[in-house]
């Protein structure tokens, strides 16, 4: 298969693949993801319909020790697939590493280990035609070299340089190396491209970093002679003219550039630092500044995807692929994004330069990243797949890539609206000043909603709130505009609005109430719940409900999982029991969430708030000290409840937030983080409560399907925060 140039724009895939090294410490993404372990992933890749998939074979995985006795086994089998499958591998060496221990960028051992490495590599595999030896060099030498996060941790232009002159050599010499086995192969070569803005105070170190920029792509066409901008800074910052003139003297130009752009590689350089956190603060030896992301400021306008690729091919007139398309956001924003750099793309593309490829990035997404991959916490980000359940399971975005790599035009009425880029919500400096105009969201009457039923009761507030924030066009009624007891009346409320989809956040919420008023919460629990899952199956919307942990009996000594035998001990649980059953035996689409002990920073019908609103006012309060639960943060339970709507999930799912209390630990510790004491709470059996309904001793969930929420504790500590910005 050839990637050459055509009037279509091809979709590629690439693995999340790092292996970079903090001290003495080396993280391997694909360790954390389980690939190395899981069967299936290069089938799943191929059935996204993308026609290069971006493979590692990586440098410190595979002769971590040493450079004789390498066991490919493991890629043979994997490249072989690929192969079969009929994709074409873009086969990368170094992935944001260092190479192994015995490689160092301060001498020769890193470009020539690299070059040995690559010889060994296509030795084996011969047919393999595209490479990246060495992944977003200038980014990579940047955090070894300069800002001291990765190995060797330098923080100097000479240490920064250094890396990315051996980067760049070694690229050379391992490309040199292939071509002597292969004499077809092509460079494929990446970088992170942006662009710097600033004060007129900074205009010259702006000007600075927009020529710094291209300097990987510069000393690898043999371009940084005497008469390049940077010449002189690279020799004052140490380095010899000897390193320089072997690259001048050994051009190796990519056959295709891979340009790699996110939302904060803009960069807006002020040096007004008073208007911005410590964090933000740096300097050069001649001014101090704050350096922020581009898209951040209210008076600010970016570049954009499509002007870059327009410079880009402008200073080269190579060809280009998009080479990672990602955003670590909500499902309808990771959407909006790649389907943003797909239309900048085609416009490249109508505006001349040649465009071969958009890149599907972090197919089974990456962990860390949040604190670039300094810390390794395992905090995890879903791409087009989540694998954090049994078997990988495809997100909204595997249907988007999936849609387009198969020639078809993706839809969701979610793209009808704005990314977060667009919109005001972007903005954290200078909000008050006179703006850049922006895009505002496109309600128009043909998009449809999503249909929120219940806007009174805290779910439905809750969906609402953050519906808004996240630019979801949405509708919520309440009982005025709809009998939800009439299926006839529902049935024609969603024929009204024509939604994508339906959230039931309607309840009968008083479980004590519901032992002597038992009609009413079946019907509205129940019954209600059916003809809205009955409606929507007919409809063809998606729909989703919620349920409780009230529909088990207690009996387990640790966390429930979906697939667990439900038992319910009082009139509320069994109205929820029943409901799932309905619900599922009419719908089989249908979504249901399991939850428990919900609270939220908006609104007071809450235990949390409770309890605050006793020690605030010393009055004394029994909580139950034998219960066991696990309380689930409001807006967590929303935002995961969305993505999983906009996945097209179904089933049942138990989210709650990780972690195990029982109502009296909850308030002693709502009590410490309020800085109140705790003593007017009352710890005591809930038989001497004199509850009319009866709960499970232990009602803790738990999913077999993957997905957690964060911590209970992290969820106080935002809890904390977040009420009192809305206070």
């Amino acid at each position: 298969m050839k990637m050459e140039c055509s009037n279509k724009i091809d979709v590629w895939g690439g693995i999340e693949c790092s292996i970079n090294r903090v001290g003495e410490h080396f993280m391997d993404q694909l360790q954390l993801s389980g690939h190395y372990q899981r069967s299936g992933d290069i089938d799943r890749i191929a059935k996204l319909g993308v026609k290069a998939v971006r493979y590692p074979v990586l440098w410190e995985k595979y002769a971590p020790d040493t450079l004789e006795d390498i066991d490919w086994s493991f890629a043979h089998q994997q490249l072989e697939t690929i192969r079969q499958t009929g994709m074409e591998p873009i086969v990368g060496l170094v992935h944001h590493g260092s190479g192994p221990r015995y490689a160092s960028f301060l001498d020769n051992s890193f470009a020539n280990g690299l070059a040995e490495y690559a010889k060994k590599l296509a030795t084996q595999f011969s047919w393999v035609e595209y490479y990246t030896p060495v992944n977003e060099p200038l980014t990579t030498a940047r955090f070894c070299g300069l800002y001291g996060l990765w190995y060797p941790h330098g923080k100097t232009n000479y240490t920064f340089l250094k890396v990315l002159l051996s980067e760049c050599k070694g690229t050379v010499l391992a490309m040199q190396a292939i071509r002597k086995i292969n004499p077809h192969a092509k460079l494929v070569q990446t970088e992170d491209l942006g662009k710097t803005h600033s004060t007129p105070l900074l205009n010259y170190q702006a000007k600075f970093e927009n020529e710094r920029r291209w300097l990987s792509f510069d000393l690898l066409s043999g371009k940084v002679t005497p008469k390049h901008p940077l010449y002189n800074f690279i020799l004052k910052a140490g380095i010899g003219k000897e390193d320089l003139q072997f690259l001048v003297d050994n051009p190796c130009p990519p056959e295709i550039m891979g340009i790699n752009h996110y939302i904060t590689s803009e960069r807006f350089l002020d040096h007004r630092i008073k208007h911005y956190p410590k964090h933000t603060r740096g300097g050069n030896g001649r001014h101090k500044y704050a350096d922020v992301e581009a898209v951040r400021l209210n008076n600010q306008a970016i570049a954009g995807p499509e002007q870059l690729l327009m410079e880009a091919w402008k200073r080269y007139g190579l060809p280009i692929a998009i080479t990672e398309v990602h955003l670590h956001c909500t499902r309808e924003e990771q959407l909006r994004w790649f389907n943003h750099v797909w239309k900048a793309a085609h416009g490249a593309k109508e505006r001349g330069a040649d465009i071969r490829a958009v890149t599907a990035w972090a197919i089974f997404g990456s962990f860390d990243w949040c604190s670039l991959l300094t810390k390794p916490k395992g905090i995890y980000e879903a791409g087009l797949y989540d694998i954090r359940s049994l078997e990988p399971r495809a997100t909204a975005l595997t249907a988007l890539v999936h849609t387009i790599a198969s020639g078809g035009k993706y839809y969701h009425p979610v793209l009808d609206e704005c990314g977060w880029w667009e919109r005001e919500c972007r903005v954290q400096y200078f909000a008050n000043e006179k703006k850049i105009p922006t895009s505002t969201l496109m309600k128009a009457k043909n998009t449809q909603p999503l249909l929120i039923i219940g806007k009174t009761g805290t779910l439905g507030k809750a969906m609402s709130r953050i519906c808004t924030l996240r630019g979801i066009h949405h509708v919520s009624v309440g009982r005025n505009d709809v009998d939800i007891m009439d299926i006839a009346d529902m049935e024609r409320l969603m024929k009204q609005h024509n939604p994508w989809g339906v959230i039931n956040a309607v309840g009968y919420v008083r479980v004590d109430d519901a032992e002597g008023d038992a009609e009413a919460c079946y019907a509205i629990n129940t019954q209600a719940a059916e003809h809205m899952a009955c409606i929507g199956h007919k409809l063809g919307v998606q729909f989703m409900t919620f349920s409780s942990d009230l529909v088990f009996d207690g009996k387990k000594t640790n966390p429930y999982l979906e697939s667990d035998a439900v038992g319910p001990l009082n009139i509320y649980g069994k109205s929820k029991a029943i409901a799932e059953e309905k619900v599922m035996a009419g719908n089989s689409n249908a979504l249901i969430i399991r939850t428990s002990a919900f609270f939220g920073p908006w609104d007071e019908h809450n235990f949390v708030y409770h309890v605050l609103n006793s020690l605030k006012q010393e009055r004394e309060m029994p909580v139950a000290d034998d219960l066991y639960i696990s309380p689930t943060y409001v807006p967590d339970l929303v935002n995961t409840t969305l993505d999983l709507l906009i996945d097209e999930a179904t089933g049942i799912w138990n989210i709650s937030n990780h972690g195990t209390a029982t109502w009296s630990t909850l308030a002693n510790e709502i009590a410490a983080r309020s800085g109140m004491q705790p003593t007017n709470l009352k710890a005591m059996p809930v038989s001497q409560l004199g509850l009319k309904a009866t709960r499970p001793a232990y009602s803790v969930l738990t999913t077999e399907r993957g997905f957690k929420l964060p911590s209970l504790d992290n969820a106080l500590e935002r809890y904390f925060k977040e009420q009192e910005m809305f206070a």
